[in-house]
């Protein structure tokens, strides 16, 4: 495609919609389009989401990126993003990672949150947004950008859904209470051996904060996050790669593990 392309909202939907469907990476949107801005991106995403609910899909939580003070620097903002989980998204812990469907996915470990109540800004705080949730989980994140190498802008990682792939969610659930989400533990492995490490406080100081910042961004274009929904907060370490026949887990402190293999 060119700059003779008419690009809009649907175009741009479309051509990342197809860019999964047929596992084929490419270069950025704002290469092509000057016109996609943060607003815009945000309304890309939505129509995205849009057509996989046309195409059956269903919405099962949000999703936090670029969590990390690092990370934001690096794209030149000072909050994290926020994207749509659908069914689409969901494995069950004991499925198999089917790479045949991926690009080039990454995993990263996540502190997860299950809704107790529907959470809405502006002005929420983490101790409001806390007391929203029903259970803490352990979790894992498949990541997996549709343009090359992961190379992108904000507005383009934003459209893309913040690279949104596949999510799975350890079995056992804590209770939020006298939990120091801050100071859990988490050692991600591959094939058992550990090879990164890090605990809630890399997700905004706090997951809790992470989730009262989505609800306040999320409010600023009328959605809220809902009772029985999945929040993930975003990746505690750098994502790893995943190759067929390798085993990638989480072990928590208090969250139990999560593991997901390849295939």
């Amino acid at each position: 495609m060119t700059e003779a392309t008419n690009w809009d909202i649907d175009t741009a939907a479309d051509v990342l919609l197809a860019a999964e469907a047929r596992r084929q990476d490419r270069g950025p949107i704002t290469d092509e389009w000057a016109g996609l801005d943060l607003g815009t991106a945000y309304r890309v995403q939505r129509r995205l989401v849009e057509k996989k609910i046309a195409a059956g899909e269903s919405i099962v939580g949000v999703k936090l990126g670029l969590t990390s003070r690092a990370k934001q620097e690096r794209m030149g903002i000072d909050s994290p993003l926020t994207a749509v989980l659908t069914d689409g998204y969901a494995l069950e812990a004991d499925v198999p990672l089917q790479l045949d469907q991926l690009i080039h996915p990454r995993v990263e470990p996540e502190i997860v949150f299950v809704m107790r109540k529907r959470l809405e800004g502006p002005g929420v705080t983490a101790a409001t947004a806390l007391n929203a949730v029903e259970s803490v989980h352990a979790g894992l994140e498949v990541i997996d950008s549709r343009y090359i190498d992961f190379k992108f802008t904000l507005p383009d990682v934003v459209a893309d859904n913040a690279s949104s792939a596949r999510f799975v969610v350890g079995g056992k659930a804590v209770s939020p209470k006298n939990l120091d989400l801050a100071l859990e533990a988490c050692a991600l492995s591959v094939n058992g051996a550990v090879v990164d490490t890090a605990t809630g406080a890399a997700v905004q100081g706090h997951p809790a904060e992470a989730l009262a910042m989505a609800a306040n961004d999320l409010a600023r274009r009328g959605e809220a996050i809902e009772a029985g929904q999945v929040v993930l907060t975003g990746g505690l370490t750098d994502a790893v790669f995943i190759h067929a026949g390798e085993q990638i887990g989480a072990e928590f402190s208090n969250l139990g593990s999560v593991f997901l293999t390849a295939t």
